[in-house]
């Protein structure tokens, strides 16, 4: 115990001398001061020495991270605290499946994210017997033959979901004759460049085919029907038919580029929805008479107001009730229904747009607000669809914080419900 209470004193004694030495700067100028003041001022020794003790005990208790490190001090700290850290614990600070094999391609360690992703992997099993993908094999290879001190592959996993890896590899430090993989899950990239291409290629097609049609029916007019009035008129009306209907795609590829380009922000303002309902079913008049189709209104009493952008949601009812006029207009007439929701956790505003036309196929409605996404591509041409109106429509329900649900029976007709929040 004495010698135990020898060293603490001697530690002691060691930390005050070097807090000392390295505030002695800042101690012999607080001196210089002191004694200064005592040649111009009429002071006593007695607080001169005392002043001066005060300087020694301040610079004695001065905290050692105030004192100025040096590099070589700095850099044995942080050698410290590294060495201190096991693999294990740095492996498990890695968001990515991680992988540490040694020079037998023999798993050495794997972090919690690699157990999840590939599971069945334990310490002692062998890189190549789990991952046989000959990209996987030739990534080994060249790791641990020397070729590379580091690669990157992209690998995919069947089971038990199908993911894409950017798979990298390198050396653990030096002459410690260890290595690591590192998966990078690259799915979800994947699967937004899938739907890129596919919505290049979908626009593509859908403006290809007017433009072919168009195309057509000018060499037609220069040739054959140069000298006939009657054909002239019918392929020209046909040609301004194809124009408008490429003018109404470019419309929606708009205006979904600038819905999708918005923040995800609350609306700031109110919408009243009776006058909204009422100016939507007001401006598609013509086109129900046209179409065969009564409209009637089936609205709740009160104030039936929701937080929101008036055209926003006008262009989400406009929408699905000209799919009703024109889809369901076998049955006669459309239902516009405005009710109260107490559904959930919280209340809010269902608007109910039904027709009794001819219905939509239980397998169809899961897809039904894709991008270019048809029931029946005929009479959507038909009816000049784009298919991108209910892809619009949900952008625009996503940003106000609502939803879509479909309700259809074949024969039975359809039923399009906008859950709105009340606040």
């Amino acid at each position: 115990m004495a010698d135990m209470g020898g060293a603490e004193q001697r530690s002691t004694a060691q930390t005050v001398a070097t807090r000392l030495w390295n505030s002695r700067w800042l101690l012999a100028a607080g001196i210089v001061a002191v004694l200064t003041v005592y040649g111009f001022a009429d002071m006593s020794g007695y607080v001169v020495l005392l002043a001066c003790a005060v300087l020694l005990l301040a610079a004695a208790m001065l905290p050692a991270g105030v004192a100025r490190q040096s590099p070589e001090d700095a850099a044995a700290i942080e050698a410290g605290g590294l060495q201190q850290l096991s693999g294990e614990y740095l492996a498990a600070a890695v968001a990515d499946p991680l992988i540490i094999f040694d020079r037998t391609a023999t798993i050495v360690h794997a972090n919690a994210a690699a157990f999840a992703a590939f599971g069945g992997i334990a310490p002692g099993m062998s890189l190549s017997l789990k991952f046989r993908a000959p990209e996987m094999q030739a990534l080994l290879d060249s790791i641990l033959s020397g070729a590379a001190a580091s690669d990157v592959v992209d690998y995919t996993e069947k089971l038990p979901v199908e993911r894409a890896y950017r798979v990298s590899s390198s050396s653990v430090g030096h002459g410690t004759d260890l290595y690591v993989l590192v998966f990078k899950d690259q799915s979800e990239a994947r699967r937004i460049d899938r739907m890129r291409a596919d919505f290049i290629a979908n626009a593509s097609h859908e403006l290809r085919t007017p433009l072919a049609s168009i195309s057509g029916f000018i060499e037609t007019l220069r040739g054959p029907a140069r000298n006939d009035p009657a054909a002239r008129e019918q392929f020209l009306q046909i040609m301004h038919d194809q124009t408008g209907r490429m003018a109404r795609l470019i419309d929606d590829l708009l205006s979904l580029s600038r819905l999708e380009m918005k923040p995800y922000l609350k609306p700031g303002t109110e919408v009243d929805l009776h006058r909204t309902l009422d100016s939507v079913i007001d401006s598609l008049g013509p086109l129900a008479r046209e179409n065969g189709v009564a409209i009637e209104r089936d609205f709740a009493k009160g104030p039936l107001n929701v937080p929101g952008d008036r055209d926003e949601l006008f262009q989400v009812f406009e929408n699905l009730l000209e799919n009703a006029c024109k889809y369901g207009q076998s049955g006669g007439r459309v239902v516009v229904t405005i009710a109260h929701s107490d559904d959930g956790p919280e209340p809010g505003i269902d608007v109910t747009i039904r027709d009794f036309g001819p219905g939509i196929a239980e397998e169809h409605i899961p897809r039904i607000t894709e991008r270019f996404y048809r029931v029946d591509v005929e009479n959507s041409r038909t009816q000049k669809g784009t298919g991108l109106g209910l892809s619009i429509v949900k952008h625009i329900l996503t940003r106000h914080n609502a939803r879509l649900s479909i309700k259809s029976e074949v024969g039975n007709g359809a039923a399009f419900t906008v859950h709105l929040p009340a606040h």
